[in-house]
Parts: C-alpha cells; structure tokens; sequence
C-alpha cells in the first residue's frame, strides 16, 4: 500500500509537471505570431495568453480528456505495475518536451505522450494492452490510437488549407485598405489570441486531466472515469504557470524562420488555428497545438508568395514530427527498464 500511494503520489507530481512543460514548450506556439507581428509586447502577451489558458481547461468540458484516457487498457494489470507504466510514460514526453524546447525545434506534446505511453505499455505489460482501434475503424467509428493519430495527422492539413484559404479572405476584404489598417489588425489579435490561448487550454490541459483521472482510477482512488474538479483546477493551474514560464527560444522559429509574419498573417494565423483546434476538442479530438499553428502560417504564406516560405525550415519541423512518437517511446522504455529495477519487477 506504501509503495502504490507513493507510486500514485510521485505519478500525480509527474502528470502536473508534463502540464507545465507542456505550457512551457507550447507558449511559443501562442505568442510567437503576436510578438512577429509587434500587435503585443512579451509582457502583453504573456498576460492575456495566462488568464484565457486558465479558463479553457475549465470551460472546454471534459471530451478530450476522455479520448486521452481510453487508448491504454491497464485495468487487468497490478496497480503497482500501472502507475509505474504511467509514470514511465509521462517521463519519456517530458524528457521529450525539454529536449526540443532546449534545441529551439516545435515539436509535439501531444505525440510526445502519446509515444511515451504507448512505448511504455508495450515493453511492460504487452500491445494488446494498447487500444489500436483497427477493428473499430473496420466498423466505421474511431477510438483509440487511431483516433488519436488521425487527429494529429488531419489536423496539420486542416491547419494549412483553412490558412491558405483564411489569407486569401482576409487579403480580399483589405484589398482597398491603406497602411493604417495595421493597426486595427494589430488591435484584433487580442481577442484572436485569446481564442486562440483559450483552444489551446482547452485541448492540451484536457491530455493531462485524462491522464492524471486515469493515474486515480487505477490507483484506487475513484470508482470510475470521471474527472474531478480538483484536477481540472490543478491541470489548468500548472498549464498556464508553464505559459508565463514561456519557451520563448521557439517564437524565433514559428515567428520569424518560417514565413515573415505581418499582422494581417497574425490574425489570419490565430483565427485558423484557434477554430481547428476548438472544432477538435468539442469532438474530443487531441490535436497539436504545434503542428496546426506552424501549418496555418505555412498555408498563409503559400497563399500570397510560396516562394518566399522557407520549405527547409518547414521540412526540420515535419522531420522532428516523425520522429517524436518514437523518440519519446524509446526514452519512456528506458525510465522503465531502470524503475523496473528499483520496484524489483519483471517486464
């Protein structure tokens, strides 16, 4: 009972500190078209980001977190054994998280736990203790890991063309428009930011309250799946801690080194990444924040002057893509063989 409250208790701690790198490494993602665009200074940002991340965990309901949730199927395996797996996992995103944040490159939180776990639950206990989804899709309904890659996958792609086609929209309806405009575009952004600050609690927080309902359930602590208010608060509260932390080594990549970001971009950036990624959490959808924000600039640019997109650059971020899931896998199987060998457990 000692080792498993202590196994719960350190996984608790885990899961709050994977929400804090997770705002850590995703502040950039918020502010960087902001900041590109001077529509706020760091401090303005930081502030307006803070308070409408805080609410989204809150208001944004509860759908993602059970998607988050559902993929492993631990409920047969010890609970001593479970937690550990999660633990493992959790360590393999963060690890992850900070490794990319420190080298400046916008990876996937989201691809990062999703590789973490599963890298974890299959050296451990076994795939089949994996919830693939394959026999769902036969039958027309998506759960599980392909739930959860098709949201990763689609949502880049929903990112670029809503983008693409947002900026030629907006460059339309600005065609008579003198240089003043700037700066009502420039004032717009603190209502887009906003939304888009409050999506990206909305979502990204919700992996986490899944996670940590999860770490209760299979302790013990809860009679079934239901997330309790305290982890809702305790998810948003660390979230938005690691967003006024803010990973701001990754704002010269999204806001400088992929397109040069104006303020009619800005907004046309925020707009299409706070929609798609709102869309995706009332469907219970766990999407990268990362992934659809660097798209929609991409698509932006590709709308008004492809040439002048830096491909090279875009190419890195797709390749650090592919490998996320994997690298945090390999790093989460490692924290396992070395728990394993502290709890004096076999895989």
């Amino acid at each position: 009972m000692d080792t498993l409250f202590l196994l719960a208790l350190t996984t608790v701690v885990i899961v709050l500190v994977f929400d804090y790198t997770n705002g850590f490494h995703d502040a950039a993602n918020i502010v960087a078209t902001v900041i590109a665009s001077r529509a706020m200074t760091p401090a303005q940002a930081v502030v307006v980001v803070g308070f409408f991340e805080f609410l989204g965990p809150l208001l944004g309901g509860t759908a993602v977190a059970n998607t988050i949730g559902g993929f492993v199927a631990l409920d047969g395996v010890a609970p001593t054994l479970s937690l550990a797996i999660l633990l493992c996992g959790l360590i393999g995103a963060i690890a992850w998280n900070l490794g990319t944040w420190y080298l400046g490159i916008p990876s996937s939180s989201s691809h990062a736990l999703v590789g973490g776990l599963i890298g974890a639950v299959v050296v451990s206990v076994g795939s089949e203790h994996v919830v693939w989804g394959f026999a769902e899709l036969s039958e027309g309904r998506l759960t599980g890991i392909v739930k959860v890659l098709a949201a990763l996958v689609l949502s880049p792609l929903a990112g670029f063309w809503i983008g693409f086609l947002t900026h030629r929209l907006l460059t339309g309806a600005l065609r008579a428009a003198n240089p003043a405009a700037n700066s009502r575009l420039r004032a717009a952004q603190f209502v887009t930011a906003a939304g888009l600050a409050f999506s990206h609690g909305a979502n990204d927080a919700q992996k986490s309250m899944g996670i940590l309902t999860l770490v209760l359930l299979l302790g013990g602590f809860i009679p079934r799946f239901e997330v309790p208010f305290w982890v809702m608060l305790a998810c948003a509260s660390a979230i938005t801690l690691g967003i006024l932390s803010g990973g701001w080594r990754i704002v010269r990549t999204l806001g400088f080194a992929i397109y040069r970001v104006r303020p009619v971009h800005a907004l046309g950036s925020q707009l299409t990444a706070a929609g798609v990624i709102l869309a995706a959490s009332a469907g219970g959808a766990p999407v990268s924040t990362t992934h659809v924000v660097a798209t929609s600039i991409m698509g932006i640019g590709a709308s008004e002057r492809p040439r002048a997109v830096r491909w090279s650059k875009a190419k890195d971020i797709a390749t650090t893509w592919m490998i996320t899931i994997p690298g945090a896998a390999l790093v989460a199987i490692q924290a396992y063989a070395l728990l394993n060998l502290y709890l004096g457990q076999r895989p």
